[in-house]
Formats: C-alpha cells, sequence, structure tokens
C-alpha cells in the first residue's frame, strides 16, 4: 500500500476550516461577535506563527459545542460546509486526489482541525480515511473535550504511526501534500514531501531540503 497524505487546511482548500467555523459560529449569533472573533483571530496567529498553545486552543473552540443539541449542531455544520467550505475546495485539489486515486493509492486526510469540522468536508472529497482531533463524546452529548492525541505538530506523527501500527502498514514511498511549516515532523518522515502553496518558513526549507514546491492556486516561483 502507497500512502498520500494530504493536510487540509490551505492545502485542499482555499483556507483554514477550523478558523472559518468560528467565523461562522460568530456571523450566525451563536458566540459573542467581539470576544469569540477576537480570541478566534489571536490563537489562529499564534498557529500561524507556530506557537499555538494547541491544548488552550481546543477548550476555546470545543466549548461551543457543549452548550447546544447535537442535532441543532450538526444542521449548522451542513450549512456551514455548503456555504463555507464548498467553495473553496481547490479543483486543482480534487484533480491531485484523482490522480493519486488512479494510481491505486491509499488516500488520507491528516489535519489538526477536529473530526467535527473535518469529518463532513473529507467526505466531500471523496477520502476514506481522515486523521483529526479527535472530539469526545458521552451519553450522545459533546463533552468538549478531545479523546487521544491532538493531531497537531508530532502529534500528527504519533497518530499516524498509530494507525500504520494497527493497519499493518508502513510509511515506505509516501507522499505528504502540506502549505505548512506546522508539519515539518511529518513531512520530515516520508519519501515524498511536497510543499503546497507553502508558507514563507516551510518554503525556506522546502528549497534548502530540495522538496518539491507546486501550487494548487497559482504558480509557485
Amino acid at each position: 500500500m502507497t500512502l498520500a497524505i494530504f493536510d487540509l487546511d490551505n492545502t485542499l482548500i482555499a483556507g483554514d476550516s477550523d478558523h472559518l467555523w468560528g467565523d461562522f459560529l460568530v456571523e450566525q449569533g451563536v458566540v459573542d461577535a467581539t470576544h469569540y472573533q477576537t480570541t478566534n483571530d489571536a490563537f489562529y496567529q499564534d498557529y500561524v506563527n507556530g506557537r499555538l498553545d494547541i491544548h488552550a486552543y481546543l477548550r476555546f473552540s470545543l466549548r461551543v459545542l457543549t452548550q447546544h443539541p447535537v442535532e441543532q449542531l450538526h444542521q449548522w455544520r451542513e450549512q456551514f460546509v455548503r456555504e463555507k467550505i464548498e467553495p473553496i475546495i481547490l479543483p486543482r485539489g480534487r484533480d491531485l486526489l484523482g490522480e493519486h486515486r488512479d494510481q491505486d493509492h491509499t488516500l488520507m486526510i491528516i489535519t489538526a482541525t477536529n473530526d467535527f469540522v473535518s469529518t463532513p468536508i473529507a467526505e466531500r472529497l471523496g477520502v476514506d480515511h481522515l486523521l483529526a482531533t479527535r472530539v469526545k463524546m458521552r451519553h450522545g452529548h459533546y463533552t468538549g473535550d478531545t479523546r487521544g492525541i491532538p493531531c497537531y505538530r508530532d502529534g500528527k506523527v504519533e497518530r499516524l504511526h498509530q494507525w500504520l501500527n494497527e493497519a499493518g502498514e508502513s510509511l515506505e514511498q509516501a507522499w505528504f501534500y502540506s502549505d505548512s511549516h506546522n508539519d515539518l515532523p511529518l513531512l520530515e518522515r516520508v519519501d515524498h514531501p511536497v510543499a503546497v502553496d507553502p508558507d514563507p518558513t516551510l518554503a525556506r526549507e522546502a528549497r534548502e531540503r530540495g522538496w518539491n514546491l507546486i501550487s494548487l492556486r497559482e504558480s509557485c516561483d
């Protein structure tokens, strides 16, 4: 089995689904606009700068799931994916998924975004295997807690190795596509690392290491 692994946000879609979910909640009046927007933006900037406290962010972002019935949350999520995500799915990203699928590669999305947000997006992209930060449920309600290791930075590597051990597979000849320097721990471990519309730090690292740089939006220099 050859794995073709893809980051989600700003790789296969032209935006960050986790941050956009927060924006959507603000637009719908589900959360306090000023406080939530400011805090959400600050956490996103920490992510961009490579200093995100993932546990603090998850406590903040998952709290809203504890405050509403699951049925209502799922209705909002369906509207969110339809209005905010489907328009930013990159056609060239779909094409790239198709190229790997045609080679009988096993497709996987690996993302720090929690599985409440990311599961329907992976389904729309036709990707069966999703490793995401897992949201805990108890008695049919979201608890605001996570299960296991958050799927972020080195946590992506740990979660992937858990999956490989359970599947009896390896990373031999695996591909990994990402835009973010936060994914360097996993990019360093695959045979085919690819920087996709990379941030400046990842672009520099990719050039120094001789990795492929591609764009699913426009040409890379």
